[in-house]
Protein backbone atom coordinates (compact mmCIF):
# COMPACT_ATOMS: atom_id res chain seq x y z
CA UNK A 1 0.00 0.00 0.00
CA UNK A 2 2.48 2.09 0.77
CA UNK A 3 4.40 1.84 -2.47
CA UNK A 4 1.75 2.62 -4.36
CA UNK A 5 0.76 5.61 -2.70
CA UNK A 6 4.95 6.66 -3.21
CA UNK A 7 4.51 5.84 -7.11
CA UNK A 8 0.87 7.94 -6.85
CA UNK A 9 2.59 10.94 -5.11
CA UNK A 10 6.57 10.44 -7.54
CA UNK A 11 3.48 11.15 -10.48
CA UNK A 12 2.04 14.16 -9.18
CA UNK A 13 5.35 16.02 -8.56
CA UNK A 14 6.39 15.18 -12.46
CA UNK A 15 3.30 16.20 -13.69
CA UNK A 16 3.30 19.69 -11.32
CA UNK A 17 6.80 20.13 -13.07
CA UNK A 18 6.04 19.15 -15.97
CA UNK A 19 3.20 21.35 -15.85
CA UNK A 20 4.80 24.48 -14.47
CA UNK A 21 7.95 24.23 -17.07
CA UNK A 22 5.29 24.27 -19.87
CA UNK A 23 3.94 27.69 -18.19
CA UNK A 24 7.39 28.89 -17.89
CA UNK A 25 8.15 28.46 -21.50
CA UNK A 26 4.53 29.92 -23.24
CA UNK A 27 5.17 33.65 -22.60
CA UNK A 28 8.31 33.53 -23.90
CA UNK A 29 7.16 32.13 -27.59
CA UNK A 30 4.47 34.72 -27.75
CA UNK A 31 7.12 37.36 -28.53
CA UNK A 32 8.34 35.14 -31.08
CA UNK A 33 5.55 36.31 -33.46
CA UNK A 34 5.63 39.72 -32.43
CA UNK A 35 7.79 40.65 -35.66
CA UNK A 36 5.18 39.74 -37.51
CA UNK A 37 2.58 41.24 -36.60
CA UNK A 38 5.57 44.40 -36.49
CA UNK A 39 6.17 44.06 -40.73
CA UNK A 40 2.53 45.41 -41.02
CA UNK A 41 2.69 49.20 -40.89
CA UNK A 42 5.31 49.43 -43.84
CA UNK A 43 2.27 49.05 -46.06
CA UNK A 44 -0.16 51.11 -44.50
CA UNK A 45 2.92 54.11 -45.00
CA UNK A 46 3.28 53.39 -48.24
CA UNK A 47 -0.41 54.14 -48.92
CA UNK A 48 -0.39 57.02 -47.08
CA UNK A 49 2.20 58.28 -48.71
CA UNK A 50 0.22 57.56 -52.28
CA UNK A 51 -2.65 59.17 -51.05
CA UNK A 52 -1.11 62.46 -50.62
CA UNK A 53 -2.16 65.66 -52.05
CA UNK A 54 -0.04 66.04 -55.47
CA UNK A 55 -0.26 70.36 -54.77
CA UNK A 56 2.28 69.46 -52.04
CA UNK A 57 4.92 68.59 -54.71
CA UNK A 58 5.73 71.00 -57.21
CA UNK A 59 5.60 69.88 -61.02
CA UNK A 60 5.92 72.34 -63.36
CA UNK A 61 3.51 72.62 -66.20
CA UNK A 62 5.75 72.17 -69.04
CA UNK A 63 9.26 72.50 -70.28
CA UNK A 64 8.53 75.48 -72.51
CA UNK A 65 6.14 78.64 -72.25
CA UNK A 66 2.83 77.94 -71.26
CA UNK A 67 -0.10 78.96 -73.69
CA UNK A 68 -2.17 81.65 -72.78
CA UNK A 69 -4.98 80.80 -74.86
CA UNK A 70 -5.62 77.59 -72.89
CA UNK A 71 -5.16 79.52 -69.62
CA UNK A 72 -8.14 81.76 -70.32
CA UNK A 73 -10.12 79.09 -71.71
CA UNK A 74 -9.32 76.87 -69.03
CA UNK A 75 -10.58 79.80 -66.81
CA UNK A 76 -13.78 81.08 -68.68
CA UNK A 77 -15.12 84.03 -69.47
CA UNK A 78 -12.99 85.75 -72.19
CA UNK A 79 -14.28 84.02 -75.19
CA UNK A 80 -13.94 87.67 -76.81
CA UNK A 81 -10.97 88.39 -75.77
CA UNK A 82 -9.03 85.16 -77.00
CA UNK A 83 -10.73 85.22 -80.44
CA UNK A 84 -8.66 89.06 -80.82
CA UNK A 85 -5.75 87.44 -79.63
CA UNK A 86 -6.07 84.97 -82.40
CA UNK A 87 -7.44 86.98 -84.60
CA UNK A 88 -4.42 89.27 -84.71
CA UNK A 89 -2.03 86.75 -84.00
CA UNK A 90 -0.74 88.07 -80.54
CA UNK A 91 -0.71 85.06 -79.17
CA UNK A 92 2.43 84.58 -81.35
CA UNK A 93 3.92 87.40 -80.31
CA UNK A 94 3.16 86.73 -76.56
CA UNK A 95 4.43 82.91 -76.74
CA UNK A 96 7.88 84.67 -78.45
CA UNK A 97 7.81 87.29 -75.44
CA UNK A 98 7.67 84.69 -73.29
CA UNK A 99 10.41 82.14 -74.78
CA UNK A 100 13.36 84.55 -76.17
CA UNK A 101 13.18 87.35 -73.34
CA UNK A 102 13.71 86.80 -69.26
CA UNK A 103 11.19 89.82 -69.03
CA UNK A 104 8.00 87.92 -69.14
CA UNK A 105 4.83 88.93 -69.49
CA UNK A 106 1.47 90.98 -68.15
CA UNK A 107 -1.76 90.71 -69.42
CA UNK A 108 -5.04 92.76 -68.03
CA UNK A 109 -7.70 90.54 -69.77
CA UNK A 110 -10.80 91.77 -70.21
CA UNK A 111 -14.13 89.62 -69.68
CA UNK A 112 -16.62 89.04 -72.11
CA UNK A 113 -19.55 91.28 -70.27
CA UNK A 114 -16.39 94.12 -70.81
CA UNK A 115 -16.87 93.84 -74.33
CA UNK A 116 -20.35 94.02 -74.37
CA UNK A 117 -20.76 98.13 -74.22
CA UNK A 118 -18.32 98.35 -77.45
CA UNK A 119 -20.24 95.68 -79.22
CA UNK A 120 -23.33 96.25 -79.19
CA UNK A 121 -22.74 99.96 -80.41
CA UNK A 122 -20.64 98.86 -83.18
CA UNK A 123 -17.23 100.26 -82.49
CA UNK A 124 -15.47 97.10 -82.15
CA UNK A 125 -16.72 95.98 -85.76
CA UNK A 126 -15.64 99.33 -86.82
CA UNK A 127 -12.18 99.20 -86.03
CA UNK A 128 -9.43 98.47 -88.77
CA UNK A 129 -7.21 95.16 -88.83
CA UNK A 130 -4.51 97.59 -87.23
CA UNK A 131 -6.82 99.16 -84.78
CA UNK A 132 -7.60 96.03 -83.01
CA UNK A 133 -3.81 94.95 -83.28
CA UNK A 134 -3.28 97.79 -81.19
CA UNK A 135 -6.21 97.52 -78.56
CA UNK A 136 -5.10 93.98 -78.05
CA UNK A 137 -1.36 95.21 -77.69
CA UNK A 138 -2.39 97.78 -74.73
CA UNK A 139 -3.57 94.92 -72.98
CA UNK A 140 -0.40 93.25 -73.12
CA UNK A 141 2.68 94.95 -71.06
CA UNK A 142 5.99 93.31 -72.13
CA UNK A 143 7.43 92.35 -68.44
CA UNK A 144 6.39 90.61 -65.36
CA UNK A 145 4.45 92.53 -62.96
CA UNK A 146 3.44 90.82 -59.75
CA UNK A 147 1.18 92.17 -57.29
CA UNK A 148 3.82 93.73 -55.14
CA UNK A 149 5.23 95.49 -58.14
CA UNK A 150 2.08 97.48 -59.03
CA UNK A 151 2.55 99.13 -55.71
CA UNK A 152 6.24 100.88 -57.01
CA UNK A 153 5.92 100.36 -60.80
CA UNK A 154 6.46 103.57 -62.76
CA UNK A 155 3.78 105.18 -64.80
CA UNK A 156 2.78 105.59 -67.72
CA UNK A 157 3.20 101.78 -68.13
CA UNK A 158 5.14 100.75 -71.44
CA UNK A 159 2.43 98.29 -73.69
CA UNK A 160 3.23 96.21 -76.29
CA UNK A 161 1.38 98.60 -78.33
CA UNK A 162 3.72 101.72 -77.70
CA UNK A 163 4.38 104.20 -75.25
CA UNK A 164 3.60 107.91 -75.06
CA UNK A 165 0.65 110.24 -73.98
CA UNK A 166 -1.83 108.50 -76.47
CA UNK A 167 -0.85 104.74 -75.29
CA UNK A 168 -0.70 106.08 -71.58
CA UNK A 169 -1.29 103.14 -68.92
CA UNK A 170 -1.08 104.17 -65.40
CA UNK A 171 -1.46 101.71 -62.38
CA UNK A 172 -2.55 102.63 -59.11
CA UNK A 173 -2.81 101.15 -55.71
CA UNK A 174 -4.73 101.18 -52.86
CA UNK A 175 -4.99 99.63 -49.90
CA UNK A 176 -7.33 96.64 -50.90
CA UNK A 177 -7.61 97.50 -54.68
CA UNK A 178 -5.22 98.16 -58.12
CA UNK A 179 -6.72 100.50 -60.17
CA UNK A 180 -5.72 100.74 -63.79
CA UNK A 181 -6.57 103.97 -66.35
CA UNK A 182 -5.79 104.76 -69.98
CA UNK A 183 -6.95 108.12 -69.90
CA UNK A 184 -10.71 106.97 -71.03
CA UNK A 185 -11.28 104.04 -68.94
CA UNK A 186 -10.81 103.68 -65.55
CA UNK A 187 -11.14 100.00 -64.07
CA UNK A 188 -9.30 97.65 -61.90
CA UNK A 189 -7.91 94.09 -60.86
CA UNK A 190 -11.00 91.67 -60.02
CA UNK A 191 -9.07 88.63 -60.09
CA UNK A 192 -5.92 86.57 -60.36
CA UNK A 193 -6.65 84.67 -63.49
CA UNK A 194 -2.99 83.06 -63.40
CA UNK A 195 0.57 83.65 -62.02
CA UNK A 196 4.18 82.62 -61.95
CA UNK A 197 7.90 83.60 -62.81
CA UNK A 198 7.43 84.29 -65.74
CA UNK A 199 3.73 85.10 -66.75
CA UNK A 200 0.90 87.44 -64.92
CA UNK A 201 -2.87 87.23 -66.30
CA UNK A 202 -4.88 89.41 -64.23
CA UNK A 203 -8.75 90.27 -65.01
CA UNK A 204 -10.35 93.57 -65.22
CA UNK A 205 -13.93 94.62 -65.51
CA UNK A 206 -13.75 97.01 -68.87
CA UNK A 207 -11.92 97.20 -72.00
CA UNK A 208 -8.46 99.24 -71.75
CA UNK A 209 -9.24 102.39 -74.07
CA UNK A 210 -6.05 103.61 -75.47
CA UNK A 211 -6.39 107.33 -76.55
CA UNK A 212 -5.02 106.92 -80.02
CA UNK A 213 -7.87 104.76 -81.53
CA UNK A 214 -10.81 105.87 -79.63
CA UNK A 215 -10.13 109.98 -78.96
CA UNK A 216 -10.48 111.95 -81.59
CA UNK A 217 -7.31 113.51 -83.02
CA UNK A 218 -7.34 117.47 -82.40
CA UNK A 219 -7.03 118.88 -86.02
CA UNK A 220 -4.13 121.07 -87.19
CA UNK A 221 -4.77 124.29 -87.90
CA UNK A 222 -5.02 125.55 -91.62
CA UNK A 223 -1.59 126.81 -93.23
CA UNK A 224 -2.01 130.52 -93.16
CA UNK A 225 -1.69 132.59 -96.52
CA UNK A 226 1.95 133.27 -97.22
CA UNK A 227 3.14 136.85 -96.76
CA UNK A 228 4.51 138.71 -99.68
CA UNK A 229 7.95 139.08 -100.20
CA UNK A 230 9.85 142.28 -99.31
CA UNK A 231 11.75 143.49 -103.06
CA UNK A 232 14.69 145.90 -103.26
CA UNK A 233 13.00 146.59 -106.81
CA UNK A 234 14.97 144.92 -109.09
CA UNK A 235 12.07 142.89 -110.16
CA UNK A 236 9.20 144.86 -109.34
CA UNK A 237 7.31 146.26 -112.66
CA UNK A 238 7.03 149.82 -112.99
CA UNK A 239 3.49 151.07 -113.64
CA UNK A 240 3.65 153.43 -116.30
CA UNK A 241 2.43 156.94 -114.90
CA UNK A 242 -0.98 158.78 -116.58
CA UNK A 243 0.73 161.43 -119.17
CA UNK A 244 -2.30 162.06 -121.27
CA UNK A 245 -3.07 165.12 -119.91
CA UNK A 246 0.95 166.32 -120.28
CA UNK A 247 0.89 165.51 -123.88
CA UNK A 248 -2.32 167.12 -124.34
CA UNK A 249 -0.54 170.65 -123.26
CA UNK A 250 2.27 170.10 -125.55
CA UNK A 251 0.41 169.70 -128.37
CA UNK A 252 -1.85 172.85 -127.58
CA UNK A 253 0.93 174.49 -127.14
CA UNK A 254 2.53 173.47 -130.38
CA UNK A 255 -0.13 174.61 -132.67
CA UNK A 256 -0.30 177.85 -130.52
CA UNK A 257 3.48 178.56 -131.34
CA UNK A 258 2.38 177.26 -135.26
CA UNK A 259 -0.33 179.61 -135.60
CA UNK A 260 1.41 182.94 -134.32
CA UNK A 261 4.36 182.17 -136.93
CA UNK A 262 2.14 181.97 -139.96
CA UNK A 263 0.09 185.14 -138.32
CA UNK A 264 3.43 187.05 -138.35
CA UNK A 265 4.78 185.67 -141.56
CA UNK A 266 1.28 186.92 -143.47
CA UNK A 267 1.50 190.27 -141.96
CA UNK A 268 5.19 191.51 -141.93
CA UNK A 269 5.79 194.30 -139.89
Amino acid sequence: MKNHFSVFLFSAILLFLHCNQTLSQSPTAAPAKAPAAASAPPPAATSTAQASPPVMVPVQVSKGPVNVIKILQKAGGFAVFIRLIKSTQEDIQVFSQLNDSRDGVTIFAPTDGAFSAIIKSGVLNSLSDHQKIELVQFHIIPKILTTANFQTVSNPITTLAGSGSRFALDVITTENMVNVTSGLTNTSVSAIVYTDSQLAIYQVDKVLLPLDIFAPRSLAPAPSPPKPKKDDGADTPVVPKDISGAVSCVMLNTMLISGVIIVAAAFPL
